[in-house]
């Protein structure tokens, strides 16, 4: 296994920690979702370092195609997973997100079965982005409102603020993940149609 691949397998193994983080009890703490913070930037990180690596030293193989999505997908469900458990994310965003990637996922899986490797869309691309903005600016307003409760007080107010602010970030990662489910079935509709 090669450094790209073996980073894209780090990245798996932070998603379990990061989700680990938000088990009931833990997650009264506030000094864990900062590790959880830390974690999660260190995880999207390693996403744009082993693509960087694959392509610059010719280390692009179909274990890496494969497993470099897989990755972020977990990272990202894990995340959101959290986020409905805190009631920060409405359910339903989350049920679209989740209903997204078991289609696209069980799709390459399917096309691997046939010897076929469809590649992650440029679309694709620009849809983790979005969502993992979101999930740094939700996790950064998770830490803060710790801090804040922790040593001075919250006002009612700035909730509402927030909360307001993480349903229009999430309207748009969502209408971004659906539009990039469609526009990948739509540029592998010939490939999809000789399975």
């Amino acid at each position: 296994m090669n450094l790209a691949n073996r980073i894209t397998m780090l990245r798996i193994i932070l998603a379990f920690v990061f989700a680990f983080l938000f088990l009931p009890g833990l997650d009264k703490i506030w000094w864990i979702k900062l590790i959880a913070l830390i974690i999660f930037i260190f995880a999207a990180i390693s996403d744009f370092l082993d693509g960087f690596i694959a392509k610059r030293d010719n280390m692009v193989t179909d274990f890496g195609r494969l497993m470099d999505p897989i990755a972020d997908k977990i990272l990202v469900l894990a995340a959101f997973a959290a986020f409905v458990q805190l009631q920060l994310i409405d359910a339903w965003m989350f049920i679209i997100i989740v209903s997204r990637e078991i289609l696209i996922t069980s799709l390459r899986l399917f096309a691997l079965n046939k010897g076929k490797v469809l590649s992650a869309a440029r679309a694709g691309k620009h849809k983790t982005v979005s969502q993992m903005s979101v999930i740094l600016v939700i996790l950064c307003f998770i830490v803060f409102k710790e801090i804040v409760l922790k040593y001075y007080s919250w006002n009612p107010a700035w909730e509402k603020v927030f909360r307001q602010g993480i349903f229009f970030l999430m309207l748009v990662t969502v209408g971004f993940t659906l539009y990039s489910g469609l526009s990948y079935l739509w540029q592998n509709r010939k490939v999809i149609t000789r399975l």
